[in-house]
């Protein structure tokens, strides 16, 4: 029986490497493949085992990482010792998660197990060096962005541009209306639609995220609604994981007392019903930033970490900008406003601007387009092919597995 291990460090991985098991189970060649690590509920749908709980490796910033540390690398001995030992694999799939993959990848790489990355870091926008790990540690690097390979290519690392899955699995033509009646349904709202415009805001997918941005998301809010007279808004706020919703809704309860009539409505997951729905949206920089691109949503961006974890990447990054959507396009078709930057003043007055500028809007909407396309391929099966050749070659190499 073929053995897959794989590690998928946060809820953007587990979103990635589900399609990428849904695939390997329609493989004929792939049957009974086990497959098990680290992974979430999307993984384990696809009949991933994960022996380990993923939340502990959603750690986001340096600072934030050193309080995790001690926790992390405890698990990884435990992976890394496991993966040697009986639950030695015939090929290893890390899925994002460089931190923590790398490491773990060179120790496997080392006793001749196959290691394939999916998601290359960024080593485009910082930490270049890291290059020379990746070539140590990784047989394949799978890359989710076009531009990505040359710079393997250049390096002699051999690598496969897989597309990215979300560019797929979103259509090419958003239907807002249909999402907002979707929406209003859960929300068992009157008539099943908004009066108003509709503004999605993500604040992000981990605790430290929505400890430093939500808050400050929520002001935003409260003065959008004191400026804009006569205009009616609903904001839609999905909560990427069940831990953030206690948070979001102290938040909530607060904007409430202010204000008692403003309209913020909490979705469990539902991401891109929300952005769908949306007229624009106010986002913390990730994947959800790609996820409201593919919408073909004007947004604006944002990011805020601990004053040492920001000084930390800007001596170490080189590009201008950190959204997906600017990174791909190449310049700033986005706003950016990071750390002091991210006030509600900033975000209300950037908020305004695309939605007092309609051809503005067409213009993004079509950028975002030939975006989507050149995303657009088969990546579960792709990156499924990918990992079927790997056991293959493995098993012709090492006949005894």
């Amino acid at each position: 029986m073929p053995k897959l291990a794989c590690v998928a460090g946060e809820p953007s991985g587990d979103l990635l490497a589900a399609p990428v098991l849904s695939a390997l189970n329609q493989i004929p060649d792939m049957a009974g493949l086990e497959v098990y690590g680290i992974g979430g509920p999307r993984m384990q749908a696809e009949g991933m085992r994960s022996d380990w709980p993923m939340d502990t490796l959603s750690v986001r910033g340096y600072v934030e990482a050193i309080k995790q540390l001690p926790t992390i690398l405890k698990l990884r001995k435990e992976l890394i010792a496991n993966l040697l030992g009986e639950g030695r694999p015939d090929v290893f799939l890390g899925v994002d998660a460089p931190d923590f993959n790398l490491g773990a990848e060179l120790q496997l790489r080392k006793a001749k197990i196959p290691t394939l990355h999916l998601v290359s870091p960024s080593i485009w926008a910082w930490r270049a060096g890291r290059i020379k790990k990746i070539a140590q540690a990784v047989d394949r690097m799978l890359c989710i962005f076009p531009f990505e390979t040359e710079i393997y290519d250049r390096a002699g690392i051999a690598s496969t541009y897989v597309g990215h899955p979300l560019a797929s699995e979103i259509p090419l033509e958003p239907n807002p209306q249909q999402a907002r009646q979707r929406v209003a349904k859960t929300l068992q709202l009157t008539n099943d639609h908004f009066d108003g415009l509709v503004i999605a805001v993500l604040p992000g997918s981990r605790g430290s995220e929505i400890e430093l941005i939500a808050p400050v998301f929520f002001e935003t809010m409260q003065m959008l609604v004191d400026q804009v007279k006569g205009q009616k808004f609903h904001f839609l706020i999905p909560v990427a994981t069940p831990k953030l919703r206690t948070p979001l809704e102290q938040l909530l309860l607060k904007a409430k007392l202010n204000n008692p009539d403003i309209q913020i409505h909490l979705l469990d997951g539902m991401a891109d019903d929300v952005l769908e729905a949306a007229d624009v949206v106010l986002i913390a920089s990730g994947t959800a930033a790609l996820q409201a691109a593919l919408w073909k949503k004007p947004m604006v961006i944002s990011y805020k970490v601990p004053w040492l974890t920001a000084q930390i990447m800007k001596r170490q990054g080189y590009l201008p900008y950190v959204g997906l959507p600017n990174i791909l396009c190449g310049e700033f078709v986005v706003p950016e406003l990071l750390q002091d930057d991210a006030t509600p003043a900033n975000f209300v007055s950037a908020l305004q601007d695309w939605l007092n500028h309609p051809q503005k809007v067409a213009k993004l909407q079509e950028r975002f387009a030939q975006m989507h396309a050149t995303l657009r391929r088969p990546t579960g099966l792709l990156v499924a092919q990918a990992v079927e050749q790997a056991i293959a070659n493995q098993r012709k190499t090492q006949p005894g597995l």
